[in-house]
Protein backbone atom coordinates (compact mmCIF):
# COMPACT_ATOMS: atom_id res chain seq x y z
CA UNK A 1 0.00 0.00 0.00
CA UNK A 2 1.23 3.32 -0.93
CA UNK A 3 2.27 5.72 1.82
CA UNK A 4 -0.31 7.92 3.43
CA UNK A 5 -3.01 6.35 1.45
CA UNK A 6 -6.55 8.38 1.09
CA UNK A 7 -10.19 7.37 -0.04
CA UNK A 8 -12.31 9.49 -1.42
CA UNK A 9 -15.99 8.63 -0.41
CA UNK A 10 -18.26 11.33 -1.79
CA UNK A 11 -16.75 14.12 -1.16
CA UNK A 12 -15.47 12.53 2.13
CA UNK A 13 -11.53 12.21 2.62
CA UNK A 14 -10.51 8.97 4.88
CA UNK A 15 -7.19 9.28 6.73
CA UNK A 16 -6.07 7.75 9.45
CA UNK A 17 -3.59 8.93 11.55
CA UNK A 18 -0.31 9.33 10.86
CA UNK A 19 1.75 8.34 13.20
CA UNK A 20 4.99 7.92 11.39
CA UNK A 21 7.99 8.76 13.14
CA UNK A 22 10.05 6.80 15.72
CA UNK A 23 7.24 6.75 18.13
CA UNK A 24 4.49 5.67 15.89
CA UNK A 25 4.29 1.46 16.52
CA UNK A 26 5.46 -0.42 13.54
CA UNK A 27 7.35 2.05 11.89
CA UNK A 28 10.90 1.91 11.36
CA UNK A 29 13.28 4.90 12.64
CA UNK A 30 14.28 5.86 9.28
CA UNK A 31 10.86 5.25 7.29
CA UNK A 32 9.24 8.41 6.17
CA UNK A 33 12.09 10.57 5.94
CA UNK A 34 10.06 13.18 3.72
CA UNK A 35 7.66 13.48 6.09
CA UNK A 36 7.12 17.05 7.82
CA UNK A 37 8.59 16.66 11.62
CA UNK A 38 5.04 17.71 12.97
CA UNK A 39 3.06 14.71 11.13
CA UNK A 40 5.90 12.17 12.29
CA UNK A 41 5.55 12.95 16.10
CA UNK A 42 1.82 14.13 16.41
CA UNK A 43 0.92 12.40 19.74
CA UNK A 44 0.03 8.52 19.94
CA UNK A 45 -1.69 8.64 23.49
CA UNK A 46 -2.93 10.90 25.78
CA UNK A 47 0.15 10.75 27.85
CA UNK A 48 2.03 12.50 24.73
CA UNK A 49 -0.51 15.35 24.14
CA UNK A 50 1.73 18.60 25.87
CA UNK A 51 0.06 21.90 27.74
CA UNK A 52 -3.54 19.93 27.53
CA UNK A 53 -3.61 18.09 30.91
CA UNK A 54 -7.59 19.07 31.88
CA UNK A 55 -8.92 18.25 28.65
CA UNK A 56 -7.06 14.66 28.68
CA UNK A 57 -8.04 13.89 32.27
CA UNK A 58 -11.43 14.35 31.65
CA UNK A 59 -11.53 11.94 28.49
CA UNK A 60 -9.06 9.50 30.03
CA UNK A 61 -12.27 9.77 32.90
CA UNK A 62 -15.00 9.45 30.52
CA UNK A 63 -12.84 6.16 28.75
CA UNK A 64 -12.74 4.67 32.34
CA UNK A 65 -16.27 5.10 33.84
CA UNK A 66 -17.56 4.04 29.92
CA UNK A 67 -19.25 7.24 29.38
CA UNK A 68 -18.02 8.52 26.17
CA UNK A 69 -20.22 11.01 24.37
CA UNK A 70 -21.39 10.60 21.15
CA UNK A 71 -20.52 13.94 19.82
CA UNK A 72 -17.68 16.61 21.21
CA UNK A 73 -16.15 19.71 19.87
CA UNK A 74 -12.84 20.74 20.28
CA UNK A 75 -11.81 24.50 19.65
CA UNK A 76 -8.61 26.30 20.09
CA UNK A 77 -5.86 27.78 18.30
CA UNK A 78 -4.28 26.09 15.71
CA UNK A 79 -1.38 23.58 16.26
CA UNK A 80 -2.98 22.76 19.91
CA UNK A 81 -3.65 19.13 19.69
CA UNK A 82 -7.20 19.32 18.28
CA UNK A 83 -7.12 16.51 15.40
CA UNK A 84 -4.60 14.38 17.17
CA UNK A 85 -6.14 14.48 20.68
CA UNK A 86 -9.60 13.50 18.54
CA UNK A 87 -6.89 10.66 16.52
CA UNK A 88 -6.26 9.75 19.83
CA UNK A 89 -9.90 9.44 21.21
CA UNK A 90 -10.70 6.98 18.16
CA UNK A 91 -7.82 4.92 18.75
CA UNK A 92 -8.95 4.37 22.00
CA UNK A 93 -12.38 3.82 21.85
CA UNK A 94 -11.76 0.99 19.62
CA UNK A 95 -8.58 -0.57 21.49
CA UNK A 96 -8.38 -4.60 21.29
CA UNK A 97 -6.41 -4.55 24.89
CA UNK A 98 -7.85 -1.44 26.86
CA UNK A 99 -11.43 -2.30 25.76
CA UNK A 100 -12.36 1.37 25.13
CA UNK A 101 -11.12 2.00 28.60
CA UNK A 102 -8.30 3.99 28.86
CA UNK A 103 -5.38 4.59 26.88
CA UNK A 104 -4.61 2.93 23.53
CA UNK A 105 -2.04 0.04 23.31
CA UNK A 106 -0.66 1.23 20.16
CA UNK A 107 -0.19 -2.49 19.78
CA UNK A 108 -3.22 -4.20 18.88
CA UNK A 109 -4.81 -4.66 15.44
CA UNK A 110 -7.33 -1.74 15.14
CA UNK A 111 -4.48 1.10 16.99
CA UNK A 112 -1.91 -0.11 13.74
CA UNK A 113 -4.74 0.11 11.82
CA UNK A 114 -4.69 3.41 12.70
CA UNK A 115 -1.29 4.69 13.32
CA UNK A 116 -0.48 2.97 9.80
CA UNK A 117 -3.46 4.84 7.72
CA UNK A 118 -5.61 1.97 6.71
CA UNK A 119 -8.57 1.82 9.32
CA UNK A 120 -11.44 2.52 7.29
CA UNK A 121 -13.31 3.28 10.54
CA UNK A 122 -11.74 6.54 11.20
CA UNK A 123 -12.77 9.26 8.89
CA UNK A 124 -11.58 12.47 8.77
CA UNK A 125 -14.09 15.40 7.28
CA UNK A 126 -11.94 18.66 6.11
CA UNK A 127 -14.91 20.58 6.24
CA UNK A 128 -13.17 23.96 4.90
CA UNK A 129 -13.52 22.18 1.00
CA UNK A 130 -16.44 19.92 2.08
CA UNK A 131 -18.80 22.62 3.00
CA UNK A 132 -21.76 21.96 1.36
CA UNK A 133 -25.03 20.19 1.88
CA UNK A 134 -24.39 17.60 -1.09
CA UNK A 135 -21.36 16.09 1.27
CA UNK A 136 -23.55 16.12 4.82
CA UNK A 137 -25.98 14.37 2.96
CA UNK A 138 -23.32 11.33 1.99
CA UNK A 139 -22.29 11.56 5.40
CA UNK A 140 -25.23 10.59 7.16
CA UNK A 141 -26.15 8.21 4.44
CA UNK A 142 -22.57 6.06 5.41
CA UNK A 143 -23.58 6.51 9.34
CA UNK A 144 -26.40 4.43 9.40
CA UNK A 145 -24.11 1.45 8.41
CA UNK A 146 -22.16 -0.40 10.85
CA UNK A 147 -18.37 -0.56 11.64
CA UNK A 148 -16.52 -2.59 9.12
CA UNK A 149 -13.88 -4.21 12.32
CA UNK A 150 -14.10 -1.94 14.35
CA UNK A 151 -16.72 -0.88 18.10
CA UNK A 152 -17.06 2.78 17.09
CA UNK A 153 -16.96 4.32 13.59
CA UNK A 154 -15.06 8.05 14.12
CA UNK A 155 -15.91 10.69 12.33
CA UNK A 156 -13.39 13.93 12.78
CA UNK A 157 -14.78 17.09 10.85
CA UNK A 158 -12.37 19.74 10.99
CA UNK A 159 -12.62 23.47 10.61
CA UNK A 160 -16.42 22.71 11.29
CA UNK A 161 -17.42 26.28 11.64
CA UNK A 162 -17.17 26.60 7.30
CA UNK A 163 -20.22 23.87 7.13
CA UNK A 164 -23.03 26.39 4.97
CA UNK A 165 -26.38 26.86 6.93
CA UNK A 166 -28.17 24.40 5.22
CA UNK A 167 -25.13 22.11 5.84
CA UNK A 168 -24.89 22.59 9.36
CA UNK A 169 -28.94 22.17 9.60
CA UNK A 170 -27.91 18.63 7.96
CA UNK A 171 -25.24 17.53 10.37
CA UNK A 172 -27.92 18.69 13.37
CA UNK A 173 -30.39 16.40 12.30
CA UNK A 174 -27.68 13.50 12.45
CA UNK A 175 -26.28 14.84 15.90
CA UNK A 176 -30.11 14.69 17.45
CA UNK A 177 -30.60 11.45 16.98
CA UNK A 178 -26.96 9.61 16.31
CA UNK A 179 -26.38 5.46 16.28
CA UNK A 180 -24.67 4.18 18.58
CA UNK A 181 -21.56 2.84 16.87
CA UNK A 182 -20.93 6.75 15.58
CA UNK A 183 -18.96 8.81 17.58
CA UNK A 184 -18.59 12.56 16.15
CA UNK A 185 -15.46 14.82 17.04
CA UNK A 186 -15.72 18.40 15.72
CA UNK A 187 -12.99 20.52 15.36
CA UNK A 188 -12.78 24.60 15.25
CA UNK A 189 -10.84 27.47 15.89
CA UNK A 190 -13.84 29.47 15.59
CA UNK A 191 -16.58 28.30 17.78
CA UNK A 192 -18.70 31.91 17.78
CA UNK A 193 -19.34 31.25 14.21
CA UNK A 194 -21.04 27.79 14.92
CA UNK A 195 -25.03 27.69 15.16
CA UNK A 196 -26.20 27.40 19.16
CA UNK A 197 -27.72 24.45 18.17
CA UNK A 198 -24.60 22.20 17.26
CA UNK A 199 -22.81 23.42 20.10
CA UNK A 200 -25.43 22.54 22.47
CA UNK A 201 -25.74 18.92 21.71
CA UNK A 202 -21.74 18.41 21.62
CA UNK A 203 -19.38 18.21 24.59
CA UNK A 204 -17.44 21.02 24.13
CA UNK A 205 -13.32 21.33 25.49
CA UNK A 206 -11.42 24.57 24.57
CA UNK A 207 -7.51 23.92 23.66
CA UNK A 208 -5.53 26.83 25.36
CA UNK A 209 -2.14 27.86 24.01
CA UNK A 210 1.03 25.49 24.70
CA UNK A 211 3.14 26.62 27.43
CA UNK A 212 6.03 27.80 26.62
CA UNK A 213 8.14 25.49 28.88
CA UNK A 214 5.68 22.35 27.53
CA UNK A 215 6.81 23.25 23.65
CA UNK A 216 10.87 23.43 24.94
CA UNK A 217 10.31 20.34 26.23
CA UNK A 218 8.90 18.94 23.67
CA UNK A 219 11.07 20.44 20.93
CA UNK A 220 13.89 18.87 23.16
CA UNK A 221 12.44 15.63 22.07
CA UNK A 222 12.29 15.85 18.88
CA UNK A 223 15.66 17.29 18.35
CA UNK A 224 17.27 14.28 20.05
CA UNK A 225 15.63 12.22 18.22
CA UNK A 226 16.02 13.36 14.63
CA UNK A 227 20.08 14.47 16.40
CA UNK A 228 19.69 17.78 16.02
CA UNK A 229 22.22 20.09 18.21
CA UNK A 230 20.61 23.65 19.39
CA UNK A 231 20.84 25.22 22.41
CA UNK A 232 17.73 25.64 25.15
CA UNK A 233 18.02 29.64 24.50
CA UNK A 234 17.36 28.67 20.78
CA UNK A 235 14.38 26.66 21.17
CA UNK A 236 12.77 29.11 23.90
CA UNK A 237 13.19 31.80 21.10
CA UNK A 238 11.38 29.16 18.78
CA UNK A 239 8.23 28.35 21.25
CA UNK A 240 7.67 32.44 21.77
CA UNK A 241 8.10 33.00 18.11
CA UNK A 242 5.34 30.09 17.85
CA UNK A 243 2.95 31.85 20.27
CA UNK A 244 1.33 28.69 21.97
CA UNK A 245 1.24 26.60 18.61
CA UNK A 246 3.28 23.42 19.04
CA UNK A 247 2.74 22.60 15.18
CA UNK A 248 4.31 26.17 14.44
CA UNK A 249 7.28 25.03 16.81
CA UNK A 250 8.17 21.76 15.04
CA UNK A 251 7.89 23.28 12.11
CA UNK A 252 10.24 26.27 12.69
CA UNK A 253 12.65 23.55 14.64
CA UNK A 254 12.89 21.98 11.00
CA UNK A 255 13.20 25.12 9.35
CA UNK A 256 16.33 25.68 11.00
CA UNK A 257 17.75 22.35 10.93
CA UNK A 258 17.10 22.64 7.24
CA UNK A 259 18.79 26.15 6.77
CA UNK A 260 21.85 25.11 9.14
CA UNK A 261 22.36 21.58 9.36
CA UNK A 262 22.30 19.41 12.68
CA UNK A 263 23.99 22.02 14.65
CA UNK A 264 22.43 24.92 15.00
CA UNK A 265 23.20 28.16 17.45
CA UNK A 266 20.90 30.46 19.22
CA UNK A 267 22.16 33.38 16.97
CA UNK A 268 21.00 31.28 13.77
CA UNK A 269 17.80 30.93 15.02
CA UNK A 270 17.67 34.41 15.85
CA UNK A 271 18.93 35.35 12.00
CA UNK A 272 16.02 32.85 10.67
CA UNK A 273 13.05 34.12 12.86
CA UNK A 274 14.45 38.27 11.49
CA UNK A 275 14.98 39.20 15.34
CA UNK A 276 17.64 42.34 16.49
CA UNK A 277 19.81 40.41 18.02
CA UNK A 278 21.56 43.17 19.76
CA UNK A 279 20.41 45.28 22.31
CA UNK A 280 18.78 48.16 20.54
CA UNK A 281 15.45 46.99 21.43
CA UNK A 282 16.07 47.58 24.97
CA UNK A 283 18.28 50.34 24.56
CA UNK A 284 15.31 52.10 22.91
CA UNK A 285 13.03 51.17 25.44
CA UNK A 286 15.38 52.98 27.42
CA UNK A 287 15.84 56.21 25.75
CA UNK A 288 11.91 56.62 24.74
CA UNK A 289 11.17 56.39 28.79
CA UNK A 290 14.17 58.64 29.61
CA UNK A 291 13.78 61.41 27.24
CA UNK A 292 16.69 61.18 24.90
CA UNK A 293 15.23 61.58 21.99
CA UNK A 294 18.46 62.06 20.07
CA UNK A 295 20.04 59.31 21.16
CA UNK A 296 16.51 57.25 20.80
CA UNK A 297 16.64 59.07 16.96
CA UNK A 298 20.26 57.62 16.52
CA UNK A 299 19.08 54.33 17.80
CA UNK A 300 16.46 54.22 15.17
CA UNK A 301 18.94 55.20 12.52
CA UNK A 302 21.32 52.26 13.18
CA UNK A 303 18.14 49.69 12.69
CA UNK A 304 17.47 51.30 9.39
CA UNK A 305 21.37 51.14 7.87
CA UNK A 306 21.38 47.92 9.09
CA UNK A 307 18.69 47.08 6.63
CA UNK A 308 16.53 45.45 9.22
CA UNK A 309 12.56 45.12 8.76
CA UNK A 310 10.50 47.63 10.69
CA UNK A 311 7.70 46.33 11.10
CA UNK A 312 9.85 43.21 13.21
CA UNK A 313 11.41 45.48 15.22
CA UNK A 314 8.10 47.54 15.92
CA UNK A 315 6.50 44.45 17.06
CA UNK A 316 9.73 43.40 19.31
CA UNK A 317 9.96 46.65 20.54
CA UNK A 318 6.48 46.71 21.67
CA UNK A 319 6.68 42.89 23.57
CA UNK A 320 9.61 44.64 25.42
CA UNK A 321 7.81 47.39 26.66
CA UNK A 322 4.57 45.33 27.06
CA UNK A 323 7.04 42.84 29.34
CA UNK A 324 7.92 46.24 31.21
CA UNK A 325 4.23 46.92 31.87
CA UNK A 326 3.59 43.67 33.04
CA UNK A 327 6.45 44.14 35.46
CA UNK A 328 5.54 47.11 36.47
CA UNK A 329 1.81 46.15 37.40
CA UNK A 330 3.43 43.09 39.39
CA UNK A 331 2.06 40.34 36.78
CA UNK A 332 5.69 39.33 36.04
CA UNK A 333 6.07 36.24 37.84
CA UNK A 334 4.27 33.91 35.28
CA UNK A 335 6.21 35.15 32.31
CA UNK A 336 8.71 32.90 30.74
CA UNK A 337 12.12 34.77 30.68
CA UNK A 338 15.53 34.18 31.21
CA UNK A 339 17.40 35.79 33.96
CA UNK A 340 19.22 38.99 32.56
CA UNK A 341 16.29 39.42 30.58
CA UNK A 342 14.34 39.78 33.60
CA UNK A 343 16.77 42.26 35.42
CA UNK A 344 17.15 44.30 32.25
CA UNK A 345 12.74 44.48 32.28
CA UNK A 346 12.98 45.14 35.69
CA UNK A 347 15.42 47.87 35.81
CA UNK A 348 13.60 49.58 33.08
CA UNK A 349 10.24 49.45 34.80
CA UNK A 350 11.68 50.81 38.01
CA UNK A 351 12.96 54.01 36.22
CA UNK A 352 9.32 54.49 34.48
CA UNK A 353 6.34 55.37 35.98
CA UNK A 354 2.98 53.66 34.58
CA UNK A 355 1.80 56.27 32.38
CA UNK A 356 5.12 56.33 30.57
CA UNK A 357 5.26 52.86 29.55
CA UNK A 358 1.61 53.40 28.50
CA UNK A 359 2.34 56.31 26.43
CA UNK A 360 5.00 54.71 24.70
CA UNK A 361 2.94 51.87 23.76
CA UNK A 362 0.20 53.95 23.06
CA UNK A 363 2.55 55.72 20.45
CA UNK A 364 4.71 53.40 19.32
CA UNK A 365 1.68 50.62 18.46
CA UNK A 366 -0.20 53.80 16.88
CA UNK A 367 3.19 54.00 14.12
CA UNK A 368 1.95 52.31 10.70
CA UNK A 369 4.71 50.94 8.85
CA UNK A 370 2.00 49.39 6.42
CA UNK A 371 2.52 51.48 3.71
CA UNK A 372 6.48 51.96 3.87
CA UNK A 373 8.13 49.64 5.43
CA UNK A 374 11.37 51.12 5.02
CA UNK A 375 10.34 54.39 6.63
CA UNK A 376 11.14 55.07 9.78
CA UNK A 377 9.36 58.64 9.85
CA UNK A 378 6.12 56.73 12.00
CA UNK A 379 9.00 55.27 14.83
CA UNK A 380 11.04 58.59 14.53
CA UNK A 381 7.15 60.46 15.22
CA UNK A 382 6.17 57.89 17.90
CA UNK A 383 9.71 58.66 19.47
CA UNK A 384 8.90 62.11 19.73
CA UNK A 385 5.84 61.82 20.77
CA UNK A 386 6.68 59.71 23.75
CA UNK A 387 9.44 62.29 24.64
CA UNK A 388 7.13 65.08 24.88
CA UNK A 389 4.49 63.59 26.72
CA UNK A 390 7.19 62.28 29.12
CA UNK A 391 8.71 66.41 28.71
CA UNK A 392 5.32 67.40 29.68
CA UNK A 393 4.93 65.58 32.81
CA UNK A 394 1.46 64.39 32.35
CA UNK A 395 -1.17 65.94 35.04
CA UNK A 396 0.93 65.84 37.97
CA UNK A 397 3.78 68.26 36.36
CA UNK A 398 0.61 70.54 35.74
CA UNK A 399 -0.68 70.48 38.40
CA UNK A 400 2.63 71.45 39.76
CA UNK A 401 3.53 74.49 37.51
CA UNK A 402 1.81 77.51 37.99
CA UNK A 403 1.68 78.38 34.53
CA UNK A 404 2.98 76.27 31.34
CA UNK A 405 5.32 78.31 29.28
CA UNK A 406 3.22 77.62 25.82
CA UNK A 407 -0.38 76.08 25.91
CA UNK A 408 -1.77 78.41 28.69
CA UNK A 409 -5.30 79.32 28.03
CA UNK A 410 -7.15 81.49 30.09
CA UNK A 411 -10.85 80.92 31.35
CA UNK A 412 -12.87 83.30 33.56
CA UNK A 413 -15.06 82.01 36.11
CA UNK A 414 -16.74 83.37 39.20
CA UNK A 415 -14.72 82.57 42.26
CA UNK A 416 -18.45 82.76 43.89
CA UNK A 417 -21.41 80.57 43.38
CA UNK A 418 -24.66 82.06 42.00
CA UNK A 419 -28.35 80.72 41.75
CA UNK A 420 -30.00 79.76 38.76
CA UNK A 421 -31.10 82.02 36.23
CA UNK A 422 -28.77 84.77 37.57
CA UNK A 423 -25.69 85.95 35.83
CA UNK A 424 -22.83 85.84 37.91
CA UNK A 425 -20.26 88.76 37.86
CA UNK A 426 -17.07 88.70 35.80
CA UNK A 427 -13.72 89.57 37.66
CA UNK A 428 -11.94 91.98 36.97
CA UNK A 429 -8.63 91.01 34.82
CA UNK A 430 -5.18 93.32 36.50
CA UNK A 431 -3.33 92.30 33.67
CA UNK A 432 -3.81 91.42 29.46
CA UNK A 433 -5.24 88.10 28.94
CA UNK A 434 -3.04 84.80 27.60
CA UNK A 435 -3.47 83.30 24.90
CA UNK A 436 -5.02 85.65 22.59
CA UNK A 437 -8.25 84.93 24.56
CA UNK A 438 -10.69 88.22 24.20
CA UNK A 439 -11.17 90.66 27.30
CA UNK A 440 -13.94 89.40 29.82
CA UNK A 441 -15.40 93.05 29.18
CA UNK A 442 -15.61 91.64 25.15
CA UNK A 443 -17.45 88.63 26.01
CA UNK A 444 -21.36 88.44 26.87
CA UNK A 445 -21.76 86.52 30.29
CA UNK A 446 -23.71 83.54 29.62
CA UNK A 447 -26.58 81.94 32.11
CA UNK A 448 -25.79 79.39 34.19
CA UNK A 449 -27.24 76.28 32.33
CA UNK A 450 -26.25 73.07 34.94
CA UNK A 451 -24.12 72.55 38.22
CA UNK A 452 -20.62 72.92 37.67
CA UNK A 453 -17.42 73.35 39.99
CA UNK A 454 -14.80 76.26 40.07
CA UNK A 455 -14.02 76.58 36.83
CA UNK A 456 -17.72 76.88 35.34
CA UNK A 457 -20.39 79.02 35.92
CA UNK A 458 -21.92 78.56 38.93
CA UNK A 459 -23.62 75.78 40.99
CA UNK A 460 -27.96 75.00 40.37
CA UNK A 461 -30.14 75.21 43.38
CA UNK A 462 -33.63 74.33 43.77
CA UNK A 463 -36.07 76.96 42.22
CA UNK A 464 -37.92 77.19 45.81
CA UNK A 465 -35.14 76.98 48.20
CA UNK A 466 -33.17 79.75 49.90
CA UNK A 467 -30.31 81.25 48.19
CA UNK A 468 -27.04 79.52 48.25
CA UNK A 469 -24.27 81.08 50.86
CA UNK A 470 -21.47 82.91 48.67
CA UNK A 471 -18.59 79.82 48.71
CA UNK A 472 -15.09 81.09 47.68
CA UNK A 473 -13.47 78.79 45.45
CA UNK A 474 -9.87 77.61 45.72
CA UNK A 475 -7.79 76.13 43.29
CA UNK A 476 -7.80 72.85 44.83
CA UNK A 477 -11.47 72.71 45.13
CA UNK A 478 -11.44 73.20 40.70
CA UNK A 479 -9.50 70.43 40.70
CA UNK A 480 -11.12 68.28 43.19
CA UNK A 481 -14.38 69.04 41.09
CA UNK A 482 -12.91 69.06 37.76
CA UNK A 483 -15.32 66.04 36.83
CA UNK A 484 -18.22 68.23 37.91
CA UNK A 485 -16.95 70.98 35.46
CA UNK A 486 -16.62 68.52 32.59
CA UNK A 487 -20.53 67.18 33.38
CA UNK A 488 -21.46 70.62 32.88
CA UNK A 489 -19.16 71.64 29.86
CA UNK A 490 -21.48 68.57 28.41
CA UNK A 491 -24.67 70.04 29.06
CA UNK A 492 -23.85 73.15 27.00
CA UNK A 493 -22.79 71.15 24.18
CA UNK A 494 -20.61 71.90 21.16
CA UNK A 495 -18.33 69.01 22.13
CA UNK A 496 -16.60 71.54 24.85
CA UNK A 497 -15.97 68.27 27.34
CA UNK A 498 -14.50 66.56 24.84
CA UNK A 499 -12.29 69.58 24.13
CA UNK A 500 -11.56 69.50 27.95
CA UNK A 501 -10.84 66.53 28.79
CA UNK A 502 -7.66 64.85 28.96
CA UNK A 503 -6.13 68.10 26.75
CA UNK A 504 -5.92 70.43 29.61
CA UNK A 505 -6.01 70.76 33.67
CA UNK A 506 -6.41 74.07 36.37
CA UNK A 507 -2.83 75.28 37.08
CA UNK A 508 -3.93 78.73 38.73
CA UNK A 509 -6.84 80.62 40.13
CA UNK A 510 -6.50 84.20 40.83
CA UNK A 511 -9.30 87.03 41.50
CA UNK A 512 -11.61 84.75 39.96
CA UNK A 513 -9.89 83.71 36.79
CA UNK A 514 -9.01 80.24 36.12
CA UNK A 515 -6.16 79.18 34.11
CA UNK A 516 -5.98 76.11 32.23
CA UNK A 517 -2.67 74.03 31.16
CA UNK A 518 -2.34 72.80 28.40
CA UNK A 519 -0.50 69.55 26.84
CA UNK A 520 2.44 70.31 24.42
CA UNK A 521 0.70 67.75 21.91
CA UNK A 522 -2.89 69.16 22.51
CA UNK A 523 -2.92 72.77 20.39
CA UNK A 524 -5.48 71.94 18.68
CA UNK A 525 -7.72 71.49 21.69
CA UNK A 526 -6.70 74.82 22.86
CA UNK A 527 -6.98 76.72 19.68
CA UNK A 528 -10.75 75.27 19.37
CA UNK A 529 -11.21 76.33 22.79
CA UNK A 530 -10.41 79.91 22.16
CA UNK A 531 -12.61 80.20 19.19
CA UNK A 532 -15.24 83.25 19.77
CA UNK A 533 -18.44 80.73 19.50
CA UNK A 534 -17.03 78.67 22.34
CA UNK A 535 -15.79 81.37 24.30
CA UNK A 536 -19.67 82.37 24.19
CA UNK A 537 -20.51 79.31 25.63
Amino acid sequence: MAENPSLKLGGLEQTAALGLGPEAPGVAPGAGAAQVLYRRYRPQTFAEVAGQEPIVRTLLNALASGRVAHAYLFTGPRGTGKTSTGRILAKAVNCLVSEGRGEPCNRCESCRAIAESRALDLVEMDAASNRGIDEIRGLRERVAFAPTSARFKVYIVDEVHMLTDAASNALLKTLEEPPRHVIFILATTEPHRMPATILSRCQRFDFRRVGADAVVARLAHIAAQEAIAIEEAGLRLIARSAVGSLRDATNLLQQAATLYGKQVGTAQVEEMLGLVRDERVPRLARQALTGQLAEGLATIQSVVDDGLDLRLFQRQFLEHLRLALLLKAGAGEALDLAEDERRSLEELARGASLSEVLGAIRHFSQADLRQDAYSSLPLELALAESVAARGAGGPRQARESARPEAGAGVIRAPARKSPVGEVPPLAPSPRPVASGVPPAAERPPAPVAAPSAGAASGAAVPPAGPRAAPVAETLEGVRTRWREVLDAARALGRNLDALLRGSCEPVGLEEGVLTLGFFPNRQFHRGELEKAENLRA
